[in-house]
């Protein structure tokens, strides 16, 4: 008779059948966990628009309405977007303290996890700008000599050449711009608080946003050199000249008066 021969098993083919089966269980997990994590990212925002809800009506919805809405005493929150929120909330503007031709920068009443509920609520009721991404506003990331062109060009007229601030009619005022978070810029800039107008990327792209950033950054902060001594405010170049002339004139004719007044003393003796 002839013997049965028996193949045997390559050593490898157990790694093989172990190693399909790691995969296999990957491929169901790829499938799967997405779901999963999308519908727990899903509850845990309307966690976050129910805390919020709450917040708002306690503390805006008595000026802002029920839905926000609006009313006499407060514009409507449709559509402003989690970005306005963050800004307002976030320095401290709102909740308002007084009325009065422009809210006031103060201190905080909410911290940052209520301040995200906030604007989680209020983005809910409908689109608008969201909190930007840190990478947008890293003023490392940004050019800020093309920054200066692009201020001076869209930002001086309110805020002056180095964001030191200026007036505006009826009251208001451009604040100044020192040692301001980049972020409440950035979010300043797309949903364009008070009197200022917005620049979305269609207007001014998000390159663009960063590099004036940056330029603020290189000129307006505690660490910014002032190669130019006594910089007077940064009020440009007319005001600073028109400083000295004053200042240089009264100077050369109070020396001339005192040089006259010796000579005639020093006749009469």
């Amino acid at each position: 008779m002839k013997k049965l021969s028996v193949r045997r098993r390559h050593p490898l083919a157990a790694l093989v059948v172990l190693l399909l089966a790691l995969a296999a269980t990957g491929g169901l997990y790829a499938t799967l966990a997405p779901a999963d994590e999308a519908q727990a990212e899903a509850s845990a925002q309307s966690l976050a628009i129910e805390e919020g809800k709450k917040l708002y009506d306690v503390g805006c919805s008595s000026c802002h309405g029920s839905g926000g809405q609006g009313s006499s005493d407060g514009p409507p929150l449709t559509g402003v977007g989690a970005a306005a929120v963050d800004f307002q909330v976030g320095t401290g503007r709102m909740p308002l303290q007084q009325p009065g031709p422009q809210a006031e920068e103060k201190p905080v009443v909410y911290t940052q996890a209520e301040i995200d509920q906030l604007a989680a609520y209020v983005a809910s009721l409908g689109p608008g700008p969201s909190v930007p991404n840190e990478s947008a506003y890293d003023p490392s990331a940004g050019d800020a000599a093309r920054g200066g062109e692009l201020f001076r060009t869209n930002c001086s007229q309110c805020h002056n050449f180095t964001g030191q601030g200026g007036a505006l009619t009826h009251g208001k005022e451009a604040p100044a711009l020192d040692n301001v978070d980049p972020r409440y810029i950035y979010e300043a800039m797309v949903t364009g608080p008070a009197n200022m107008p917005s620049f979305p990327n269609s207007t001014l792209p998000e390159e663009e946003k960063q590099d004036i950033i940056a330029w603020l950054h290189a000129v307006n902060t505690a660490e910014s050199p002032s190669p130019g001594g006594l910089g007077l405010g940064g009020f440009g170049p007319v005001s600073e000249g028109l400083f000295a002339w004053t200042f240089g004139i009264g100077a050369l004719i109070a020396v001339a008066v005192w040089i006259g007044a010796r000579t005639a003393k020093a006749r009469k003796s």
